[in-house]
């Protein structure tokens, strides 16, 4: 019963989603097209700003944490959980300073309005993981992106996402990958809490009034670490939290 009060929500929340994606499909493309990809990156950023207005919509509310000082300039590699795919927007917005790009998979690169074009246009990588070696080698040329560009890569080491809020291992190919191909980086340890609950029901009804975390838990200069220990080190400080909550 309690399912069946959330379906008309659900559908409104829907209806105002895809408009807000079909808008911005054509807003990114003219903006890619016309001037670049300055003026694409600037799209994308209020195409996320949307999503989450959108999300309000069902009660939803986000919330950012940071205690730790940032870096003014320079590349980042961002470590989080992953939850639901709302986790994507809350980090485009809040770190638009910085530019993040995404390791996603291949599938999401055609057939979602805006959010494949952005994929495939706007300097994240599109990986098969069924191949981890060709995988390996977009990672590579990803990192060496990011390094020349100054941007932030964003990586979910633990593959797939937590359908209950409770960490999974990480793996550690992708992640190591980037600290070798990005070695002046600062990592940014990220952990998301309660995304999860948006699609405890595979995203139809999506529950009212989700309360969602995003908490920096650390931030390191990855030049002042081994690979591993800081691999370690990360995974425990978010694991720790997502626990916690």
């Amino acid at each position: 019963m309690k399912k069946v009060f959330l379906y008309p929500f659900t559908i409104l929340y829907y209806s105002l989603f895809l408009s807000n994606l079909l808008f911005f499909q054509l807003i990114q493309v003219l903006c890619h097209r016309l001037w670049g990809y300055d003026a694409h990156k600037k799209s994308v950023d209020w195409l996320n700003f949307f999503t989450l207005r959108c999300l309000n919509f069902l009660g939803t509310t986000f919330d950012f944490s940071n205690p730790f000082d940032m870096p003014k300039k320079g590349s980042l590699i961002i470590v989080s959980n992953h939850q639901s795919t709302y986790d994507i927007p809350p980090i485009i917005w809040y770190f638009r300073k910085y530019h993040p790009k995404f390791i996603s998979k291949a599938s999401l690169g055609k057939g979602i309005p805006s959010v494949s074009y952005n994929l495939r246009h706007g300097g994240s990588v599109l990986i098969d993981r069924n191949n981890r070696s060709l995988a390996l080698q977009k990672i590579k040329k990803f990192g060496n992106q990011i390094e020349k560009n100054q941007w932030a890569a964003v990586i979910f080491p633990e593959g797939t996402r937590s359908k209950n809020g409770q960490p999974k291992k990480f793996h550690s190919g992708g992640l190591i990958t980037l600290f070798e191909h990005i070695p002046n980086a600062t990592v940014v340890a990220l952990s998301i809490s309660n995304s999860w609950r948006l699609a405890q029901y595979h995203y139809f009804p999506i529950p009212l009034g989700t309360k969602v975390s995003f908490k920096v838990k650390g931030v390191f200069q990855l030049k002042e670490y081994e690979p591993a220990v800081l691999f370690d080190k990360v995974e425990d400080l978010i694991a720790q939290e997502s626990q916690s909550i």
